[in-house]
């Protein structure tokens, strides 16, 4: 093996080792049969999953989460491939200033976002409600699943939308037929990326939420604050292992979408 090679494999493994470190730390503190955090792990046990089940505040984040995501991939989803098919549009004028403009949640920090929100949704009537918080999650949710529709719409083939169009098909019919299949992985990616990005979401949720909308993320940081339980740990390993399901499934419908489209291209 040649030297360079030899530090490009180093570095990748270095770098592999920095980002998933941490979650190797964590999660084998699920299975802790003490109630503290620490190392050795004197016995191994499933009591902190057990007390996530049956502790209502633990119970209702969970279900809270599950319910603030999915609506959160739904809404952020829609908005965000329209808003990827609207910058598509060739006589779009200034299409780089709305790109921006639908990118800036990414940069602007949470805690402005928060304040600003709390204030509008008072005024909408959504303070302290579940579509509050999904519309909180939303808005920085859009801008991944902008980014990932908008490099799938790139890789479509316009010529493709036109022949369809040129043979009788109407606007909608080459969208439903043509466009959206083809950008499909990339719609379902955005979505796993609004879901992930829900789940993780804890300054707009300590803004906009109300009691009976705390989420896991909310839950595991108001339990840093009173006491470092294992519990937070075995939610983290429910955190992890959720995404990596939800991008495993991603993956899946990805590659079997591309194998239903090479007959069609071949």
């Amino acid at each position: 093996m040649r030297a360079s090679n030899l530090v490009r494999l180093v570095f990748a493994i270095a770098a592999v080792v920095f980002l998933i470190a941490p979650l190797i730390a964590i999660l084998p503190l699920a299975f802790t049969s003490s109630v503290f955090l620490t190392y050795p792990i004197p016995g191994y046990s499933m009591r902190w999953f057990d007390e996530l089940a049956s502790a209502d505040v633990w119970r209702m984040s969970i279900v809270n989460s599950l319910i603030i995501g999915t609506g959160t991939t739904l809404l952020a989803g829609t908005l965000g491939t329209l808003a990827a098919l609207g910058l598509r549009n060739a006589g779009l004028v200034l299409p780089g200033l709305f790109r921006t403009a639908f990118l800036l949640p990414m940069v602007v920090p949470a805690v402005v976002l928060g304040v600003g929100m709390q204030v509008f949704f008072v005024h909408l009537g959504l303070a302290n409600s579940y579509a509050g918080v999904i519309a909180a999650h939303s808005v920085v949710a859009v801008p991944f699943v902008v980014v990932s529709v908008t490099a799938s719409l790139a890789g479509i083939d316009r010529r493709v939308e036109r022949a369809a169009a040129s043979l009788g098909a109407g606007p909608l019919t080459v969208f439903r037929r043509v466009t959206l299949p083809l950008a499909l992985p990339g719609i379902l990616s955005g979505a796993v990326f609004a879901f992930a990005t829900s789940l993780d979401e804890v300054v707009l949720t300590l803004f906009v939420a109300g009691p009976n909308q705390r989420t896991l993320a909310r839950q595991m940081f108001s339990s840093i604050r009173e006491n470092i339980s294992p519990a937070i740990a075995a939610a983290a390993f429910l955190f992890i292992i959720g995404t990596l399901l939800i991008a495993a499934v991603a993956v899946l419908v990805r590659r079997r979408t591309e194998r239903l489209k090479q007959p069609a291209e071949a």
